[in-house]
């Protein structure tokens, strides 16, 4: 007999959400003012370890209004990774800027360090104190990690790239809310840290984003831009181009009833991810994507790492046996809009993605939903 779906990741309602969007209802407060909006920028915040927080509609918008409040303007570049969800490299375009992708660390997925400090000393030079790509000629104007699967960047050695430079860096923490870099949460750790609460996050609004910093005047400017740029509500005096960008109330007293257990969330899925990494020992063929020793992952998604040769095959064998399993998005300078964009030191990247298979990694996952994942796995390669 066909076994049930295993979801790759679904939310998980177990809490107050039922009793707080129904004071929304009841109150009458739904849109994009009310308590619970303050709520959840005062717990997201506090819970980071940031001095304020904005809410916006999504995470893309987050990014969006990060970047331009951190300067950057039309035909400026950003540093960023080819290996990601394509959000972030559409927020840079927004702006009217151009992704510049470097190549990713194959221990953690995410931006290489070392070939960002390569890139920015080799081929950038300084003029006025301004960075310009010698290739382009155009300023560089901010970097954007992107904390791949729940796990951190090496950040320390970033920021001091950073500011080597003068380079703001806007930390795309959308998949990696509780992660945790050298004993201190993701979104905290540079300039701006930037969430999404999409369905499939570790926590959500069913849509949602946040902006966290210690500048307030950023934080400032950020919330202005996304009412509109409306400087005196009552008199709807605009005074610049804004953004429909908040949350609404309906979908902050999601957003506070699902970080009150957050932390549960976390741990359970740390457990899970210990769980498939001691099933899936014995196997040669296959490793779980692990945390390094100065970081602790949240493991928002559970992803295997196989021979190039077996990904495409595994993936189709375990979603005929209702497994829903999915690759790495794809490679952003492989896309026909961003296939002009300059890349640098891609080869390692490239190598590690066609290994990569994302596998079910909700928090309703039970031992047995795991055993049964593994055991589909092994089957898979003694077919073989």
């Amino acid at each position: 007999m066909m076994r049930e779906l295993i979801p790759l990741s679904i939310p998980s309602i177990s809490g107050n959400e039922w009793k707080y969007v129904k004071e929304c209802l009841d109150t009458g407060w739904v849109s994009s003012v009310g308590s619970y909006v303050d709520q959840f920028e005062q717990s997201v915040s506090e819970y980071v370890g940031t001095e304020f927080g904005v809410a916006t509609v999504n995470g893309t918008a987050a990014l969006h209004l990060s970047l331009l409040a951190c300067g950057v303007r039309p035909n400026d570049e950003v540093i960023a990774p080819s290996f990601t969800f394509i959000a972030p490299v559409n927020a840079i375009k927004y702006c009217g800027a151009f992704p510049v992708f470097i190549g990713s660390d194959p221990a953690t997925l995410g931006l290489d360090v070392n070939k960002v400090n390569d890139f920015l000393s080799q081929e950038c030079v300084l003029r006025n104190g301004e960075l310009y790509n010698r290739q382009s000629g155009r300023k560089v104007s901010a970097i954007l990690p992107v904390h791949i699967f729940g796990h951190p960047v090496d950040m320390a050695p970033l920021n001091e790239i950073a500011g080597r430079y003068g380079l703001p860096i806007i930390e795309d923490a959308s998949e990696s809310l509780g992660s945790e870099y050298r004993g201190r949460k993701t979104g905290s750790l540079s300039t701006i840290g930037c969430f999404s609460f999409n369905g499939n996050k570790i926590i959500t609004c069913g849509g949602g984003g946040m902006v966290t910093t210690n500048d307030e005047s950023l934080a400032n400017r950020i919330h202005h831009l996304s009412t509109q740029a409306n400087k005196k509500p009552f008199e709807y005096e605009h005074d610049e181009i804004g953004f429909n960008y908040r949350l609404t109330n309906i979908q902050a007293a999601l957003g506070v009833a699902q970080l009150e257990q957050l932390d549960s969330f976390v741990e359970i899925k740390r457990k899970n991810a210990t769980c498939y990494r001691e099933l899936l020992a014995t196997l040669p063929n296959v490793k779980l994507a692990w945390e390094e020793p100065w970081a602790k992952s949240n493991f928002w998604l559970c992803t295997l790492m196989v021979s190039s040769e077996d990904r495409n095959s595994l993936m189709d064998y375990l979603l005929s046996q209702n497994i829903q399993v999915r690759p790495a998005w794809k490679l952003m300078h492989n896309l026909s809009m961003y296939q002009d964009c300059q890349v640098y030191k891609m080869e390692e990247t490239m190598a590690e993605f066609e290994k990569c298979i994302s596998i079910p990694s909700s928090v309703q996952l039970t031992v047995d939903d795991i055993q049964y994942v593994v055991d589909r796995i092994k089957v898979y390669f003694d077919q073989k």
